[in-house]
């Protein structure tokens, strides 16, 4: 399988990461993201929780810093939307969401996937694909008990260390989720070595992702 590169040692990278609530991010592309870091890259990274209240925002944005650690000056944003009222706040949702995209230009946007069975990651990939409409974005999954998984076309290799520091980190952050029979280092590990299978990884894990627009330019 033939393998891209986002951007080299010393190249800029603009990221736009959206999440739902404050974990979804590091779940769905956290490896990806420490493995952009560790790459070299100069990164601009804008990451943004729509939903985010007393402990689950110090959770999300402790977390955000950990693994966005050797990026020089991250934007770290979490808002209070209601977590699991998303699609009756689209208006106010698609508003916050036009303010902050004001500010950032992406070079490529991670945001849920649009067949999630969860109705919060849904509503952030429709307003994601509305205010953004030429730019490569990657959606992630986040594993759940609904049995939501799609099939990917879009790979990101992770190393052994790598994999380990995003789990590690998952859960370290996120105390207020460990009492969710999914969230544990197995889960992660697990799903993130079956994409691993998938891609012949080099060592045996990966992200995966749904690209559904991506153009190539050879020069």
């Amino acid at each position: 399988m033939r393998t891209l590169s986002f951007a080299g040692t010393q190249e800029s990278l603009c990221v736009l990461c959206l999440g739902a609530h404050s974990d979804d991010i590091e779940i769905g592309a956290g490896g990806t993201l420490l493995s952009l870091v560790a790459g070299g890259a100069k990164l601009d990274v804008h990451w943004l929780v729509l939903s985010g209240r007393g402990i689950r925002t110090d959770e999300a944005r402790a977390s955000a810093h950990s693994f966005l650690d050797g990026v020089a000056h991250p934007v770290i944003t979490i808002a209070d939307f209601d977590d699991s009222y998303f699609p009756s706040q689209e208006r106010e949702i698609k508003e916050w969401l036009a303010l902050q995209a004001r500010s950032v230009k992406p070079d490529l946007i991670f945001t849920h996937r649009r067949d999630d069975a969860h109705q919060d990651h849904r509503q952030v990939n429709k307003i994601t694909w509305n205010l953004f409409r030429d730019h490569l974005i990657l959606e992630y999954e986040v594993p759940k008990w609904d049995g939501d998984l799609g099939q990917p076309n879009f790979y990101m290799p992770l190393s052994e260390a790598q994999m380990r520091r995003k789990t590690e980190l998952l859960l370290a952050h996120f105390g207020s989720q460990r009492s969710k029979d999914w969230f544990d280092a197995e889960t992660f590990r697990g799903l993130a070595r079956l994409r691993g299978m998938e891609c012949r990884a080099k060592e045996g894990f990966a992200e995966g992702f749904v690209v559904r627009k991506a153009a190539w330019s050879l020069g």
